[in-house]
């Protein structure tokens, strides 16, 4: 479970499609990761220390969230779209069923053998979509896999041989977007992708020399964030210089704003964009007192 650094700060930023950024929260005192934004509007959900919590975007004010019966969760974590519900991946590699509210959770996934890393839940809330790792070997590459949410068989998505991560549904439910290392002979080298839900249609979305993740649709399909690596980066590690993008679905080449800043694993991780597409969030881990995200 990760932790801050001595002297580092964790930032919970809001942007906005004009290239604004506000900073909600900071402390020294938690490490909080992969924002979601609430279907009414009102809040942030994120992990830390193996928990839940519950962010206020008016206040600013941070609870947890009293789930029972699950493990210590990690950054993988998807609203359902009841608005009510929330599908959490926890370190003993299964995926649960919990409330936003607390209580007791219900573990979905089956004893298959894999290690099960969630993060998209279909429009309709009946299927999952999850990144699998066989034996729990992370030498193996990560494969796309869908199942229904209220349990039952998985499936596998072919994406090709090298490792996939963020499998996350399109609003529409058509399309699965995610970030892959099969375009590339290069170890490490992640694009962006996406794949229709049948599995056909397998296509490159930005072929770049950066290292590029998380793929994440705003609710209304006009626009993207995505996570940029520096070039040469292995995996999605943290404390490095990264930037969140944001472009318009139409073209991925060319980014509307950027924002320059220290994280990478954590920073967005699943989808955080507000219900009405107008802004998302972030999260931030300079070892400096907090100052004013930059932007370009």
């Amino acid at each position: 479970m990760r932790t801050l650094l001595p002297g580092q700060q964790c930032q919970v930023w809001i942007a906005s499609l004009t290239g604004e950024s506000t900073l909600l929260f900071s402390t020294d005192r938690i490490l909080l990761e992969a924002p979601n934004w609430s279907l009414d509007g009102s809040s942030l959900i994120l992990n830390g220390d193996g928990k839940l919590w519950s962010l206020n975007v008016a206040s600013g004010g941070l609870a947890e969230v009293p789930l029972t019966g699950i493990p210590e969760i990690n950054n993988d974590h998807v609203l359902a779209p009841d608005g009510e519900t929330i599908f959490l991946s926890a370190n003993d590699g299964h995926i649960y069923r919990g409330a936003l509210n607390g209580g007791a959770v219900q573990r979905i996934t089956s004893d298959d053998g894999s290690l099960h890393f969630l993060h998209g839940v279909s429009p309709d809330g009946k299927d999952l979509a999850y990144v699998g790792i066989e034996a729990g070997d992370f030498t193996r590459p990560g494969r796309l896999m869908t199942m229904p949410s209220a349990g039952g068989a998985a499936t596998g998505v072919d994406v090709g041989p090298g490792h996939c991560d963020g499998p996350e549904y399109s609003p529409d439910g058509k399309w699965l977007y995610f970030n892959t290392e099969s375009f590339s002979t290069t170890h490490g080298h992640a694009q962006l992708a996406r794949i229709r839900a049948d599995g056909t249609g397998f296509e490159q979305l930005l072929e770049s020399r950066t290292v590029d993740w998380f793929p994440h649709l705003s609710p209304d399909g006009r626009c993207a964030t995505y996570v940029r690596f520096p070039g040469g980066t292995e995996g999605h590690p943290a404390d490095r210089p990264v930037a969140v993008v944001l472009v318009p679905t139409d073209d991925w080449t060319t980014p509307l704003h950027t924002w320059p800043l220290s994280g990478g694993q954590g920073t967005l991780n699943v989808n955080s964009w507000s219900p009405d597409s107008t802004r998302f969030a972030f999260v931030a881990y300079p070892l400096a007192s907090p100052t004013e995200a930059d932007t370009a």
